[in-house]
């Protein structure tokens, strides 16, 4: 039978005690026990450790031996291919900056390929070889991007492996019961034992999850404990009910909005703003409404819109006086943040939190597009037009969300209500992949790429062929024109990884060296042809990989 040792307490303790703390202060203040102070302290000193560890080592007694560790639990599905699995290990086995320098080269970084390598191998539902299992939980422990898929395609046996290694306790936090099955929705007794008995993180993921099956059991789950649970983590289960938000959820957020926690009242609002026929969403549109009117007696005379001589009509704006009790009850916070005015703060939360559909009624019948082209009055327009952004994105309402973001060719800084890239990437959130990614070519083809890094962040991946042509012929551009090419990194790196490999062939006619101009930066002409050689590569093996996983599911 295997067995393990104990120290024995045998005499000496102390002796060894003396030789450390001599090694820790030195031998000129401390001398060793057992040895004379001077010159020859110090080998003495090193003599004694040596006799000293051989005897401790000697001095051990037998133990009983540790209790085997259960078997993992089987993982169903099938195996990778063994290209695929070779592929992984390579995956696995590259290093962010192996090449040492800051010059990235002609070859793929194959680290920024491992999340779609992940999505892939998952999507097809195969299990990974038990040998890589170190090597990918070691990846997610260094990257938290990488953990949701990580983890899913490391099954039960990776989360059997983190409970022997304290390096990798990050996978029993992020898995319900430490990697026990989910209870089903019928498992009435299961769920219960695990929502009254389970650490936080566990009580989050079962929640999550059930939220995600069925929407009504898991907001009662919630109301069941809700009275005695902390604020913190009434905040984090109050989120869950995200998924799936319905009309269903109002009677229970209603009462959230009389909580304790300032958090969770703001989180309930924000919340019932998002059903806009909840109630509280009719008495933020009246608020709302009280606040912005049309007057038509302020524009300049136009023949264009209105008959000759009379004036265009134009948004005038008049922001509440006070946050009343009512008020701050619905979410609205009282306090402004520093260097912003208290009232412009209380009309933008009443805006924001409004349905969008009220102010077609409230401004005369006219389109969200008709709403957003007519001036407003008093230099109100940003903070009015900022709020509609907002509302646009919380309620996902994409015909406003049209009207906002204007052409793609209107100024770089924003359309008619978006006062910033920032909030055109949100307001483009809420379209379908095929209208962000049209929209976001025309504005690449009016303004090039210095722009669109965070507008080419919200696209589907891979990128739809207007768009990854539009961004292939700007980088050419700028390439002709002699831009600074490492301000095109970015880019580049993103069309490493979100291009359609399909497209490979079309972009061997970039790889040649340039003639550079007159203006161009030094080297800038191999830059450019080094950064399109490594897309080609990193085109070519990501179509690889994918044929070496196999079809993705229809």
């Amino acid at each position: 039978m295997t067995r393990t040792s104990a120290p024995v307490d045998a005499p000496g303790t102390d002796h060894w005690e003396g030789l450390v703390t001599a090694a820790l202060l030195g031998t000129d203040r401390r001398t060793p026990p057992g040895t004379a102070p001077g010159r020859d302290a110090p080998v003495a000193l090193l003599d004694a450790a040596a006799a000293g560890t051989v005897r401790r080592r000697a001095g051990l007694r037998p133990a009983r031996a540790a209790r085997r560790p259960r078997p993992a639990v089987p993982d169903p599905r099938p195996p990778l291919p063994p290209a695929a699995a070779r592929r992984l290990t390579l995956l696995l086995a590259d290093r962010p900056g192996a090449s040492g320098g800051s010059r990235r080269g002609s070859a793929p970084d194959l680290t920024e390929l491992l999340p779609q390598w992940l999505a892939a191998a998952n999507a097809r539902g195969f299990a990974p070889p038990p040998q890589v299992l170190p090597a990918l939980l070691d990846a997610a422990r260094g990257r938290t991007d990488l953990r949701p898929a990580a983890l899913e395609f490391a099954g039960p046996r990776a989360l059997w492996l983190a409970r022997l290694n304290r390096d990798w306790r990050f996978a029993l936090r992020s898995a319900p019961g430490g990697g026990a099955a989910l209870p089903q929705p019928e498992d009435e007794e299961r769920i219960q034992r695990l929502w009254q008995e389970g650490l936080f993180a566990e009580r989050v993921a079962l929640l999550a999850a059930l939220r995600a099956r069925e929407p009504a059991g898991a907001r009662d789950l919630l109301a069941s404990t809700w009275a005695t649970e902390r604020a913190e983590d009434r905040l984090m289960f109050l989120d869950s009910l995200r998924t799936g938000l319905g009309p269903d959820d109002e009677p229970f957020l209603e009462q959230a909005l009389a909580d304790r926690s300032r958090n969770v009242r703001a989180t309930a609002a924000e919340l019932l703003s998002a059903l806009p026929g909840s109630a509280l969403a009719a008495r933020m549109a009246v608020r709302a409404e009280a606040c912005v009117a049309i007057d038509p007696t302020r524009g300049t005379p136009t023949g264009d819109v209105t008959p000759a001589g009379e004036a265009a009509a134009v948004i005038v704006v008049e922001a509440p006086h006070e946050c009343d009790p009512a008020m701050e009850r619905d979410g609205v916070v009282a306090k402004a943040p520093a260097g912003r005015g208290e009232r412009s703060w209380w009309f933008g939360q009443l805006v924001e939190a409004a349905p969008l559909a009220s102010w077609s009624r409230r401004l005369g019948g006219r389109t969200p597009r008709e709403i957003v082209a007519l001036p407003v009055a008093d230099d109100w327009q940003g903070e009015l037009h900022a709020a509609w952004c907002r509302a646009a994105v919380r309620q996902r309402d994409a015909e406003w969300s049209r009207a906002l973001l204007g052409e793609p060719s209107a100024p770089e800084a924003g359309g008619p209500g978006a006062v910033s890239l920032a909030e055109r990437a949100k307001l483009l959130g809420t379209l379908g992949a095929a209208e962000r990614a049209e929209w976001v070519a025309g504005f690449i083809a009016a303004h090039g790429l210095s722009e669109a890094f965070q507008l080419l962040g919200v696209c589907a991946v891979p990128w739809a062929p207007p768009l990854g042509r539009a961004v292939v012929d700007a980088l050419n551009i700028a390439r002709d024109g002699g831009s600074y090419p490492w301000s095109f990194s970015g880019v580049m790196g993103l069309a490493e990884r979100c291009l359609d490999p399909a497209g490979a062939a079309r972009l061997d006619a970039l790889l040649a060296v340039p003639d550079e101009p007159e203006n161009a930066s030094p080297g800038a002409g191999g830059y450019w042809a080094e950064a399109f050689q490594r897309l080609v590569t990193t085109l070519r093996l990501r179509a690889t990989m994918f044929e070496e996983l196999g079809p993705a599911p229809q």
